[in-house]
């Protein structure tokens, strides 16, 4: 009985330890990647900010059975990208919510699968001279306790993916 009672005890110890830390973790928190990208910034900027294209590059749209549905013009402020896919993607919708043409573009993303959420994405291009332009893609939100603790991996978990979709630009403008 003692044996069973002292894993029980390590077993709640072991689940209690994320809701602890978890007090103590910022709920906010913000990924952010950049790439330098060997064409003009009004042609990386004008790639960008058409968010069809995001099936071209984006590893977040590889799922061939997913559903998207689109409102408004893309490119323009007000365009929806929404998407309802596989476990891997969900389900939501990325708005753009304004655009500084050649320089800044503001989106807000909201997941409703797998679990409802919401961040703010920007995307900068930048001349950095001899005909090439630097992508600064950021992704920023707060998460509730207890799900803060899941701040601690997000830079590892979507940084990832940002990298992979921003080098995935460069090589598809590049060949261009």
């Amino acid at each position: 009985m003692k044996i069973i009672k002292r894993i029980l005890i390590v077993l709640l110890v072991i689940i209690a330890i994320p809701f602890i830390l978890a007090i103590f973790i910022s709920k906010e928190y913000k990924v952010e990647r950049q790439i330098t990208i060997n064409k003009p910034q009004a042609e990386v900027f004008d790639y960008v900010s058409h968010l069809k294209n995001m099936d071209e590059y984006s590893v977040w749209m590889k799922d061939p059975n997913m559903k998207t549905e689109f409102t408004g013009n893309d490119g323009t402020k007000g365009f929806i990208y929404g998407w309802d896919g596989n476990d891997d993607v969900g389900e939501g919708e990325l708005e753009i919510t304004d655009i500084k043409t050649n320089e800044r573009l503001d989106m807000d993303l909201r997941f409703v699968r797998p679990f409802e959420s919401e961040a703010k994405v920007y995307i900068t291009t930048e001349n950095s001279g001899n005909n090439s332009t630097n992508v600064h893609w950021v992704m920023q939100g707060n998460s509730s306790y207890p799900m803060n603790f899941m701040n601690l991996m997000m830079d590892n978990m979507i940084g990832k993916d940002l990298d992979t979709n921003l080098h995935n630009i460069k090589s598809k403008l590049e060949k261009q």
